[in-house]
């Protein structure tokens, strides 16, 4: 096959993340607005791209005061930043449907080196004609490595918001038609 284009379906794709809260629970959120592309060979993942962009203030943890927070200047202060960006360097083939993708993100105006562990689920018809592929991600990021340092001691000698960020992903996308 071919190099080929594929537009990520974000009605049927999510970015989701989840955080230590007080270090005894999760607290799970959420972007509900970004888009990407994907440059994809299932026969050869190594010449695989993918470009993704997500509008930082379509946070959402379900909690409106905490998710003006997490926009605000003690987080991700999207006024002065409004955009996360993940962008691929590498795709290495890890087995038969697995992948470790190797980009840089960018949050908070800081880039770092992020690697997703990936899952191609294949490849399929749908009933309008197109082409769809699916893929599954995950990978945890340090936020304090993006400058979003704020916390809080907690009297029990914890923190308020954990420093590791979970994220997964779950992407259907449609082959472009040239």
């Amino acid at each position: 096959m071919a190099l080929e284009t594929w537009d990520i379906d974000t009605t049927h794709s999510s970015i989701n993340f989840w955080v230590r809260h007080m270090v005894i629970s999760k607290v799970h959120g959420r972007f509900t607005t970004w888009n990407g592309t994907l440059e994809f060979d299932d026969q050869d993942f190594s010449t695989a791209s993918v470009k993704v962009n997500i509008d930082a203030a379509s946070i959402e943890t379900h909690e409106p005061k905490r998710d003006a927070h997490l926009r605000s200047a003690d987080f991700l202060e999207v006024e002065a930043y409004p955009e996360l960006t993940y962008t691929s360097r590498a795709i290495e083939a890890t087995g038969a449907n697995t992948l470790r993708v190797i980009g840089d993100l960018v949050v908070h105006g800081t880039s770092r080196e992020v690697v997703l562990e990936a899952e191609y689920a294949g490849r399929g018809a749908d009933p309008w004609g197109g082409e769809r592929i699916g893929l599954e991600a995950r990978t945890s990021v340090d936020r304090t490595d993006f400058g979003l340092q704020w916390n809080a001691v907690l009297e029990t000698g914890g923190v308020l918001v954990g420093t590791t960020v979970e994220i997964t992903l779950e992407i259907e996308a449609i082959k472009r038609v040239a």
